[in-house]
This record gives C-alpha cells, sequence and structure tokens, in this order.
C-alpha cells in the first residue's frame, strides 16, 4: 500500500488536481460502502424466505414473529445512538464498530438451536445493522461534497433496488442448497471484505467529544421508538386496536416522547440536536422521507400479495413480481443524481416524484381481477418512477441541511423517519386491508368465508388451492377490494408529501457554489473535509 498523504479539497470539494473525478481511495471506499448497504438490505430478504425451514427445524411457531420484530426494533432504536456516536467519536471507528457487532449476531444466529436463542441474536444483529445504513449515508456525506454526492446516493438506491429483486431468490436458494444457517453466515464473507477495506483506505480525523454520552436521552428515545414499532407491530393481529395492552404502549410511546423532546434541550450533547429542525427543509425531508417509507414498504407487502392470489404468480419468484416498480426506481435515481450533479438542482424531484407517486398509487387502487400482469406492470412503474426520485434527494438535501458536525445525526434521524414510516404503512394499509378483505369475503361467502379468514386475510398459495372454487373466486375479490382501500390510502397519504415538497427551499448545494450573499448557514458552500488518499 503507498504511503498516505494529506490531501488538502479545494472550495468544490474535490481534491487539488483531480477535479471532476474523486480520487481512488475514495472510490475503494465507495465500493465497501456499497456492500455493508447490501449486507443491511438483504438480510430481511434472505431470512423472510428461509423462515419456513427454521421453524420446521426449530419449531416455536408462536414465537415466529418476533425473528423480524426483534431485528426491526433493535434496529429502528440503534440507529439515531450510532449517527450520535459517529458525530462524537469519529465515524470510521463507529461504523466499523457497528459492522462487528452486526457480523457477530450474524455468526450467533446461525448457530441458534432454539427459537429463543435466535430472536435474541436476531437483536443483536439489529444493533448492528442499525449503524450499517447511517455509517453509509455520513461516510459518503462526509468524503462526497453535495454537488457530488447526488449520484454516489444514486448507486446506493440501486443497491437497495437490487437488494429487494434477489433477496428472496438468494433466500431460497441458499435454503435448498446449504441450509438455513448460511442465512446468516453469508454476512460473514461479505463483512469481512468490507471492514478490510474500510480499515485500509478510509481515513477521516478523529475525534473525542469532550461531553459524555447522553444516556437519558438514548433511554427515553429507545423506550419511545420500542412502544411505536410495537404498536404497529401488533395492533390489528397480535391485539386489538383498542386493547388495554396497545393503549398502555401508546401511552408509554407518547410519555417517553414528550420526555425526550425536553431532555435535548437540556442535555450538554443530546443524541437528536434539536436545532437542526430550524432547518426548514431538513424538516421537510423527514416528512417526505417519512411518507416515501410509508407508500415503499407497504406497495412491497401487497403487490406480491395481489399478483399471487389474483392474477396467480408464483410465490417462489416474489422479489421478480416486483421489478417493474424496483427497476423504474434504479433508473430514476441514477438519474436523478446525475442531473443533481450536473446542475446543482434538485427542488424538481421531489415534486415530480410526488406527483408520480400518487398518480401511481391511484392507478394501483383501479385494479380489479381482470388487470393484467402488464397492466399492474405499468402502475407499479409509475409508482417507482416517484419514489426513484425521492428515495435518495431526500437524504442528499437533509444533510445539506445541516451543519458538518451534525451529519451523523442528519443522516440517522432521516433513516430513523424512513423506518418508522414503514412501520406506519405496513400497520395502518396492513389493517385496511385485512378489513376490507374480511368484510368482502363473508359478504361474498357468508360463513364459510368469514371463517376463512377468520385467523389471517392474508392466505398462502397452499391454503388458496385447497379452497372449493366459489371461495377462492370470493378470496381473489376479496383481496383486490383489499388492495384497492391499501392503495387509495396511500395515494392520499403521498398527497402530504407533494404540500411538503412545494415548501422545499433550492438552497446551493454545498460544493455547488459560492456563499450566498445573505450569509444564510443553509446555504453557505463550505470547504470539505480533509479526505486522506492512499
Amino acid at each position: 500500500m503507498a504511503d498516505t498523504q494529506t490531501v488538502e479539497t479545494k472550495p468544490d470539494g474535490l481534491p487539488d488536481g483531480q477535479s471532476g473525478k474523486q480520487p481512488k481511495s475514495v472510490r475503494v471506499v465507495l465500493l465497501a460502502l456499497m456492500i455493508t448497504m447490501m449486507l443491511a438490505m438483504l438480510d430481511n430478504m434472505i431470512v423472510g424466505t428461509a423462515m419456513p425451514t427454521i421453524v420446521g427445524e426449530l419449531g416455536g411457531l408462536e414465537h415466529l414473529s418476533w425473528v423480524v420484530t426483534a431485528y426491526t426494533l433493535a434496529t429502528a432504536a440503534a440507529t439515531p445512538v450510532w449517527g450520535k456516536l459517529g458525530d462524537m467519536f469519529g465515524r470510521k471507528t463507529t461504523f466499523m464498530t457497528s459492522i462487528v457487532i452486526f457480523l457477530i449476531g450474524s455468526a450467533l444466529s446461525g448457530m441458534a438451536q432454539n427459537m429463543g436463542e435466535l430472536i435474541g441474536f436476531r437483536a443483536v444483529q439489529g444493533l448492528g445493522a442499525g449503524g450499517l445504513m447511517v455509517g453509509v449515508m455520513a461516510i459518503i456525506g462526509d468524503l462526497v461534497p453535495p454537488r457530488e454526492r447526488g449520484k454516489y446516493q444514486g448507486m446506493m438506491a440501486g443497491v437497495m433496488a437490487i437488494a429487494m429483486i434477489g433477496g428472496p431468490l438468494v433466500g431460497g436458494t441458499i435454503t435448498d442448497n446449504w441450509g438455513w444457517r448460511w442465512a446468516f453466515y453469508i454476512n460473514l464473507p461479505l463483512g469481512v471484505v468490507a471492514l478490510g477495506l474500510i480499515s485500509a483506505v478510509l481515513h477521516l480525523p478523529k475525534k473525542r467529544a469532550k461531553a459524555g454520552i447522553d444516556y437519558l436521552g438514548v433511554v427515553l428515545l429507545t423506550v419511545g421508538i420500542t412502544s411505536i414499532v410495537l404498536v404497529t407491530t401488533w395492533g390489528g393481529s397480535e391485539y386489538a386496536w383498542t386493547s388495554a395492552r396497545i393503549m398502555e404502549l401508546i401511552g408509554i410511546g407518547v410519555a417517553a416522547l414528550i420526555g425526550f423532546v425536553f431532555w435535548q434541550t437540556k442535555a450538554a450533547e443530546p443524541v437528536v440536536p434539536l436545532h437542526i429542525f430550524r432547518s426548514r427543509n431538513f424538516t421537510l425531508m423527514s416528512i417526505i422521507g417519512f411518507i416515501t417509507g410509508f407508500v415503499m414498504f407497504g406497495a412491497t407487502l401487497f403487490l406480491p400479495l395481489y399478483q399471487q392470489s389474483v392474477q396467480g404468480a408464483s410465490a417462489t419468484n416474489s422479489g421478480l413480481l416486483l421489478l417493474p416498480m424496483l427497476g423504474a426506481m434504479l433508473v430514476t435515481s441514477m438519474v436523478a443524481g446525475r442531473v443533481t450533479t450536473n446542475t446543482g438542482k434538485y427542488k424538481v424531484f421531489p415534486v415530480l416524484g410526488s406527483v408520480l407517486m400518487i398518480v401511481g398509487l391511484y392507478l394501483l387502487s383501479t385494479m380489479d381481477t381482470g388487470t393484467s400482469r402488464f397492466t399492474s406492470g405499468v402502475f407499479m412503474a409509475v409508482v417507482g418512477l416517484g419514489m426513484g426520485c425521492l428515495m435518495q434527494i431526500t437524504m442528499l438535501v437533509a444533510q445539506n441541511s445541516v451543519e458538518m458536525k451534525d451529519m451523523g445525526v442528519a443522516s440517522s434521524s432521516a433513516t430513523l423517519f424512513r423506518t418508522l414510516g414503514s412501520s406506519f404503512g405496513v400497520a395502518i394499509m396492513g389493517a385496511l386491508f385485512n378489513n376490507r378483505v374480511q368484510h368482502v369475503m363473508a359478504e361474498r361467502a357468508g360463513s364459510l368465508g368469514s371463517k376463512i379468514t377468520e385467523k389471517s386475510a392474508q392466505l398462502d398459495a397452499a391454503s388458496l388451492a385447497k379452497l372449493p372454487a366459489a371461495a377462492r373466486e370470493a378470496y381473489q375479490h376479496a383481496v383486490s377490494a383489499g388492495t384497492h382501500s391499501a392503495f387509495l390510502l396511500g395515494a392520499v397519504v403521498a398527497v402530504v408529501s407533494l404540500v411538503a415538497a412545494v415548501f422545499v427551499k433550492e438552497v446551493a448545494l454545498r460544493g455547488a457554489g459560492p456563499k450566498p450573499e445573505d450569509g444564510s448557514a443553509e446555504g453557505a458552500a463550505v470547504q470539505a473535509p480533509v479526505v486522506e488518499a492512499v
């Protein structure tokens, strides 16, 4: 390895003598970040496919949902903490620590001997996963000025799309040929490669905060987020929405979050500095990110269900069913990143993306039992085009709206809002879908219909095949009605994203030009961090 040297960056954020292209070391780091992003995105996709086999070997069917819930809870709760730790103690060490914890959790999960152990080890894995996505985005924010950042974040969106398409296929292949334990072990070689590249090539200034960690803030935020995720996970499935358990969780969550907000105004080194929300653009991007998560994960849940139940598609290729949406999202993310890099303009993308998302969701709500796969594919592509305009631009603008010292908390907050949006989207759209399906089944198939959907409104292929022809036809109509309600709700919610996008102020991206005459901090073009090239 060549000697390291400190390369001073010019105001446009590019090393001297390399204007217009990133140094080789940065490109190698970006490769490592893409591998890490793949780890974060692939895990749940692969594990979801392996779950029937896992239950068959370990038993504990009644605890099945906790395998996913434990991971989700730990990830959501840890996300803002990792962001703050990176700001306080240095991005590289914090990021590598999160990868190591994720790999330890992966190895332990692969060695689990019963369902209880697997749930516990998945929580460990989730704690590490909370730092993966945040670390990737924050490091890109440190190394690449916003004017150049769009194209790299577009690449990250591409990795996300590929993971969502390929995850179920990879999970099925691994489980069938190597066994379910390799659904976890597969993370180890990829993680080691990412760690090696980051250790060798990434050189960021080390930090040491004088103030201690805000432990009370961490506890209050963790309790609040955990309560929210449990309400959205259990509400309408494990417990009725009006049950005492759900009401208790809502009360605990609200109290914890109010206490957290109050404490953040007093803490010496708050976990989430509230001053970042004084930036109009940051607050608006948080709202748009929440809506994007709401729509995206709701769509990825109900579209395969509709295509399998109504259009007779195979569950084996469930990832490929989403190809029109994810492919369109990938292309648009890349284009949006390039255009932003070349022009420095970005406001058009949140506005256009929100409009396309509303139109696409409305079109999806019109699907019925006679809708062809081609037609539904076109509708999905429209939604994908909209999400592609929003996915990475929201992160880019959020990061551009804060000072460099708050890059970690800005990245983690944007990620957290998207995560919470996905939890609410799955819960609320799911509740609406289930109620509609049960109502239509009772209407069309009487007591038999009510009995069929009594335990779950989502039937697998095997259960569907066993139904009498009349009941199967009734269920197809019920699923069409359920998806109509869910996607119509999504279209209405997406209007909030459009309203927020209209009020976005197009502030010059740092590295894109001189400091505005008004001297506003939000629009100032600041010098990028020193990058050590190898």
